[in-house]
């Protein structure tokens, strides 16, 4: 394996006096879909935030391009080339679908091709048809694309993705599974963080997956789904 566009090492993190993650290791290489995997409350979510830098790593490493992140707060890191896709979307209720679109956006770094709102469009085109309609009034699934279009609108080099389907009708989860698989195939980086377990295996070259903060499991999809002692002891609800 090449050296790792992410890196976590011995990450441990939480909430007030609570501790979240305990010695959590993880890597993604540059262009890889890596999923995270696990039953609700392991520390998936705390992961991702650990990695943007909403919640702090409070020992261990995380490092990002080969540069030490862990201490960066979260403007900084967003900066340095990783989006967020929060699980609760947050778009601006106020602003228009093109508006929220056009806040977000960044110049590309040197040598990539930048999201443009036509490449938005061209990726939802649900999008181009609501584009002067306000963020308050879409679907649950409309404002799920609109998160992640305004994300790409920054031009990330690692998108993360926290629970993208969590609260969606199927039909909307099968599109969203095809526009994301769509992000992969352009090789954009992705670590997605979902308890929907086929939605990552289908679209993840690796996975791992978390008990208690811990990472239990690492390996491909095959090997998941192969499995069945593995997914009734760490996935099975």
């Amino acid at each position: 394996m090449s050296t790792p566009i992410l890196a976590l090492d011995g990450v441990f993190a939480g909430y007030a006096q609570s501790t979240v993650l305990f010695d959590l290791s993880l890597e993604v290489e540059a262009g890889e879909c890596v999923g995270l995997l696990g039953r609700n409350g392991v520390g998936k979510t705390t992961t991702i935030r650990a990695v943007i830098g909403l919640t702090p790593a409070r020992a261990g490493r995380i490092k990002w391009k080969a540069t030490d992140i862990t201490a960066l707060p979260a403007h900084q890191i967003a900066r340095s080339g990783i989006g967020l896709v929060p699980e609760d979307r947050r778009v601006f209720a106020d602003l228009t679908v093109f508006e929220n679109l056009d806040v977000g956006a960044r110049p590309a770094p040197d040598g990539h091709v930048a999201w443009t709102m036509e490449r938005i469009f061209d990726l939802f085109p649900q999008l181009a048809k609501l584009r002067d309609r306000k963020g308050g009034f879409l679907s649950g699934g409309e404002q799920q694309m609109l998160t992640i279009g305004r994300t790409l609108m920054g031009n990330p080099q690692l998108l993360l993705l926290d629970e993208p389907s969590e609260g969606l009708a199927p039909i909307i989860v099968e599109n969203l599974h095809m526009q994301i698989m769509r992000l992969k195939q352009e090789g954009l980086t992705i670590l997605i963080a979902e308890q929907n377990l086929e939605f990552v295996l289908d679209l993840s070259d690796r996975v791992y997956i978390l008990e208690k903060g811990r990472s239990v499991f690492h390996g491909s999809p095959a090997q998941v789904r192969g499995d069945r002692t593995l997914r009734d002891r760490y996935l099975s609800l």
